[in-house]
């Protein structure tokens, strides 16, 4: 964090908040004229990869909602957030990548070489 943006979040924001990775939320002390809303922002844990942001969070981020519950019901069809994983050794790789041997599966849409009978 450059000492600029200590600085503008000492004067100019105060914690609203912080999430189950360590990221901490910010809404500004006063109302934007343009906005007509107070300013929000993240301030990252780590590398700043915004996939790190919990989706209630996000909403939040968004205006969507006003205020985050922390604790909230969690559902049985929901996952735990995972970050983006691309580029890692955990990203998908579909049959036939090339780090998975190379070699997929036939299915109908390949396309099959127009041979002529001889009669």
């Amino acid at each position: 964090m450059t000492i600029s943006t200590k600085i503008n979040l000492f004067l100019n924001y105060k914690q609203y908040g912080k999430d189950e990775f360590g990221n901490k939320y910010f809404i500004a002390k006063k109302i934007d004229p343009v906005l007509k809303k107070r300013k929000r922002m993240v301030l990252y844990n780590g590398m700043p990869e915004p996939t790190k942001v919990p989706p209630l969070w996000h909403a939040w981020l968004h205006y969507l909602i006003d205020e985050v519950e922390i604790g909230g019901e969690d559902y049985v069809w929901q996952k735990k957030h995972l970050p983006n994983l691309t580029g890692t050794d955990y990203a998908y790789r579909p049959p036939g990548h090339i780090s998975r041997g190379g070699v997929r599966d036939r299915v109908s849409a390949d396309y099959d070489e127009w041979e002529p009978k001889n009669n």
